[in-house]
């Protein structure tokens, strides 16, 4: 699994640029306003940047959006292409910037993503040893309290 990281500068293409994601299979995106650290410099009126380099930023003002979204090592050059198509060219100026990170451990996506393997995690976990008579009777005792009926599996049961 990775974390692809979009840094839109061109705003204008984040409809279409979504919109090929979805299409594409590469749901589950989060989009974050943002804006880089010039831009922000020059609307602090920060005295490091020289009235030059403001003159130059003044017509680049917009914020951009920054998309994140856990994507399966396999679908990275399909979201190449989504990005390629939708937007342009990345070396070109004002674009964007694309990047991954790997993953070592995600949890909280939807569980029927195609390529999400619960039962790797669970084969490296010990099977549960048998209940005894004072187990279930404890067990029974907590679903009472609890308010779960006894034919409900908790959770971890089920997994």
């Amino acid at each position: 699994m990775k974390l692809m990281v979009i840094i839109l500068n061109k705003t204008d293409a984040l409809e279409s640029l979504l919109e090929g994601m979805s299409a594409a299979g590469l749901g589950g995106a989060t989009i974050i306003e943002s804006s880089g650290l010039a831009t922000t410099l020059s609307r602090l009126d920060s005295s490091i940047i020289s009235a030059s380099i403001r003159a130059i930023l003044s017509g680049a003002e917009e914020d951009n959006r920054t998309i994140l979204s856990v994507i399966r090592n396999d679908q990275l050059e399909i979201a190449r292409k989504v990005v390629y198509n939708t937007v342009g060219d990345l070396s070109h100026p004002n674009t964007g910037i694309m990047f991954t990170l790997p993953i070592d451990f995600v949890e909280g996506t939807r569980k029927n993503r195609s390529g999400f393997e619960p039962a790797a995690v669970e084969s490296e976990q010990p099977a549960a040893p048998e209940k005894d008579e004072k187990q279930q009777e404890t067990e029974e005792k907590k679903r009472k309290f609890f308010g779960r009926s006894k034919n409900k599996k908790s959770k971890k049961e089920e997994n």
